[in-house]
């Protein structure tokens, strides 16, 4: 089972497994060849088939037409002259049944006008006998990987059109995969949790996959920055209020909280909101009624509470910054989101993901990342997370020209820089020496190993280098 967080609104609890978006057709690929000549036909007909597809063949335009229209093909390699039925009108038969279907005219009286008017009518390629078979298998492929790529997008269209408002996890990380059937346990209860990861990993998505795997489906779900608004502001804007109970008050607005009855509210950055708010936020987390600004009467809901957080919230609690009462109200789960820097193994599926869905969108036929673009990903440490990485993908397809992403395509910072973060590694803050350690294995691994190269780099000499390796116990792994 494989799970990732993807940075988009899209998709429901559905587990993919991975697979490269662009592979090659194997036996499942349809091929249908059309000649009046025996010999032709034959000879093709073995060439395809060494190729593992699946061959249909026919000796006429006509019965050609025939098997069409029972019978749809990802490539249709057909004569250009032919009786009764020729090659064009099968090409314009295929193209109206089958849009997505490739046609590939092959003739012995190749002439600039034929060539230009099956290109007119949609044609692949145009062939001219006698033919080379390493040409013709090369072109096939060809071929059935823009019937692939086509209908991959169109795959994703769909899914992207039936999956709005939902949410997509999709990753091989083993964390990844036991925090989401920890979700999926939580879900059908009604508990609040709170959801704790750095900026850019996901945790609106997480809180979104937990309501839709709820009984509260059904119900809204709405979202709230605690920290975008000023106290009076983020009050309004969660109670309500009724009219004329301030100035401005021109009319009564109900709040989040009474918007979100039978349904989710998703409180971000819960850390950054104002004690006296917090008071507040804990007698409708314990009483379950609301009362809006300048009324009187108390109104009952019914909503679950998931608060998310990039700080330490148990830190906040020991120094008087969260309410303890209220921090243990909403923490009856807790889940920590890894960052996209301790889940490597996702980067190539997300990146690959994030390259269909925006070649997509943007309508371009780029379908593939460089294996130098790659590599930088690879050795990121992505402080942004998930949502960096959507980022970049996003921008490398807006720029390519051609099908693939390249370097060049790249942020300028990105390509000459790499970026290590500092992270607390199971809840505790690495020390400088254990950095240090790092920063010389990281120096030693760019250098191929050696270490007079590696003290250029660090600014030290060989000795000192020496004393570090073999204090940090790193000189028995290295090269000289």
């Amino acid at each position: 089972m494989h799970f990732a967080i993807v940075a988009d609104n899209i998709c429901t609890n559905v587990l993919v497994e991975r697979k490269d978006f662009i592979s090659k057709m194997g036996n499942d690929a349809r091929i249908l060849i059309v000649d009046d000549e025996q010999i032709t036909l034959e000879n093709l007909e073995i060439i395809m088939k060494r190729e593992n597809y699946d061959v249909t063949t026919a000796s006429s335009g006509k019965e050609a037409v025939k098997i069409l229209n029972k019978q749809e093909f990802d490539v249709v390699l057909t004569d250009l002259r032919m009786d009764e039925i020729d090659g064009i009108q099968v090409l314009t038969e295929c193209k109206k049944l089958y849009p997505d279907s490739e046609v590939i005219i092959i003739t012995a009286y190749a002439s600039l006008p034929s060539a230009i008017e099956t290109t007119k009518q949609g044609a692949y390629y145009y062939l001219a006998k006698p033919f080379k078979l390493d040409e013709v298998r090369k072109i096939v492929r060809e071929a059935l990987e823009k019937v692939k790529l086509k209908k991959e997008n169109a795959e994703l269209r769909e899914q992207i059109e039936s999956y709005k408002g939902k949410v997509k996890i999709i990753s091989q990380d083993s964390r990844m995969q036991e925090l989401l059937q920890t979700a999926q346990q939580i879900s059908p209860t009604d508990c609040n949790v709170i959801i704790k990861g750095e900026s850019g990993t996901g945790k609106e998505l997480f809180a979104r996959f937990i309501h839709s795997c709820s009984k509260r489906a059904e119900g809204p779900f709405f979202a709230i920055n605690c920290g975008a608004f000023t106290e009076s502001i983020l009050t309004s804007e969660m109670f309500g209020h009724e009219k004329g109970a301030f100035t401005g008050a021109a009319g009564m607005k109900k709040g989040l909280i009474e918007m979100a009855s039978h349904g989710t509210l998703f409180l971000d950055e819960i850390t950054e909101m104002a004690l006296s708010m917090q008071v507040k936020l804990l007698r409708v987390v314990q009483e379950r009624e609301v009362l809006r600004l300048g009324s009187t009467k108390p109104l009952s809901v019914d909503v679950r509470f998931v608060a998310a957080t990039n700080r330490d919230i148990k830190e906040l609690v020991k120094t008087g910054d969260f309410r303890e009462d209220l921090y243990f109200r909403l923490n009856v789960v807790s889940i920590t989101i890894p960052p996209l820097s301790d889940r490597r193994d996702d980067i190539p599926l997300l990146s690959y993901y994030f390259l269909k869905k925006f070649s997509t969108l943007m309508k371009k036929d780029v379908h593939e990342i460089s294996p130098e673009v790659m590599a930088i990903l690879m050795n990121y440490d992505f402080p942004g997370n998930v949502r960096e990485l959507e980022n970049i993908v996003e921008r490398g397809v807006a720029l390519t020209n051609c099908n693939k992403i390249e370097s060049g395509h790249l942020s300028e910072d990105l390509r000459e820089l790499s970026i290590r973060t500092f992270r607390r590694k199971e809840g505790n803050i690495p020390t400088l020496e254990e950095q240090e350690t790092s920063y010389i294995q990281w120096v030693l691994k760019e250098v191929g190993g050696n270490k007079t190269a590696a003290s250029h780099a660090l600014g030290i000499d060989r000795v000192s280098l020496w004393r570090k390796l073999k204090k940090s116990g790193l000189d028995e792994q290295v090269n000289t």
